[in-house]
């Protein structure tokens, strides 16, 4: 598989990513928020949708300008409020600078941005930019919506919590979504996709002090031999956070994590229908038959390919 060397993409001096798994299954329940005029058109691209979530954080490292579409560190900020924080790109720039931006994370500002192209894809009735924007929109919306993609903290590396990003966005949903209940009910239209998109990054930055807190107590009182253990991955041996230790910080929790992935299905669902609304509300019928030619099919793997290749030329291998 192209992508089996992934697994290894987060080193200590790197921003960790949504597990692969919690992605995928945003995107994939997203689609069945949406109204039979568009579930025409997406359920049949169902599976592309949910494989090709993971796009962004393949290209993560291999690409130049993609890292910071994907977080943001509020607490780099002293001043947060719209005046101090613009809410729209060019003023940010203005005030920041490009540079400062991007060391600091743009994800509610490219969410932005990602929506208006995905309205322009909609009016342009072009079936595979449709797909490839809704892909990574949700990717985005979804990262969004993690605390820790909130804060300079992000991986717990100022507090003495180094792995609890990993342990948070992606151990805990493999253990325990299954009994999450992932019921939104329908998109409904956005009328401020700035709003929404700022909003969603300060509601997870609210929710950033118990992610850490919790985490500490709880490592103080079992310590660390009852925290970690090893389990067999791939054919290799892997430090984890043990199961009972997980169970006690999702219980703990108390349902954090299922209300943060259960916003991001809402807000993809509604970001990909409030796209659809602004661009004349297309029909879709029609484009409920295109497939990928095989030539587009080898382009897409040979440029998943060349992330892959780029990314390996730059890891460090310690």
């Amino acid at each position: 598989m192209i992508f089996f060397e992934m697994a290894v993409w987060v080193k200590a001096n790197q921003r960790p990513v949504w597990g692969f798994y919690g992605h995928r299954k945003i995107n994939r329940l997203a689609v069945f928020t949406l109204p039979p005029e568009m579930l025409v058109f997406y359920k049949k691209n169902l599976d592309y949708l949910t494989e090709n979530a993971v796009n962004p954080d393949r290209r993560r490292y291999a690409v130049v300008g993609e890292a910071p579409r994907h977080f943001i560190d509020l607490d780099a900020y002293a001043d947060t409020s719209k005046t101090g924080l613009p809410r729209s790109w060019q003023p940010a720039v203005e005030r920041f600078g490009e540079d400062t931006l991007a060391l600091h994370g743009i994800v509610p500002w490219h969410i932005q941005l990602m929506k208006y192209q995905l309205t322009e894809a909609f009016k342009d009735r072009n079936p595979r930019q449709i797909l490839k924007l809704s892909a990574d929109l949700g990717h985005y919306i979804a990262d969004a919506n993690v605390p820790l993609h909130t804060t300079r903290n992000y991986n717990g590396q100022l507090t003495g919590q180094q792995g609890i990003h990993g342990f948070w966005e992606s151990r805990l949903p493999e253990l325990f979504s299954n009994d999450y209940d992932f019921f939104t009910g329908p998109a409904q239209y956005i009328s401020s996709p700035q709003k929404r998109a700022w909003r969603a990054v300060f509601n997870a930055h609210a929710a950033l002090d118990s992610v850490l807190r919790l985490e500490r107590e709880l490592t103080a009182q079992v310590g660390d031999v009852r925290k970690y253990g090893f389990e067999e991955r791939n054919g290799q041996t892997t430090k984890v956070y043990t199961e009972t230790f997980s169970r006690k910080y999702h219980e703990q929790l108390r349902g954090q994590i299922e209300r943060q992935m259960r916003a991001s299905v809402q807000m993809v669902g509604d970001f990909w229908y409030t796209a659809w609304v602004d661009a004349g509300q297309p029909d879709l019928t029609n484009l409920a038959g295109f497939t990928v030619s095989p030539e587009e099919q080898k382009a897409e793997t040979d440029e998943k390919e060349g992330w892959l290749k780029r990314l390996l030329k730059v890891r460090s291998e310690d």
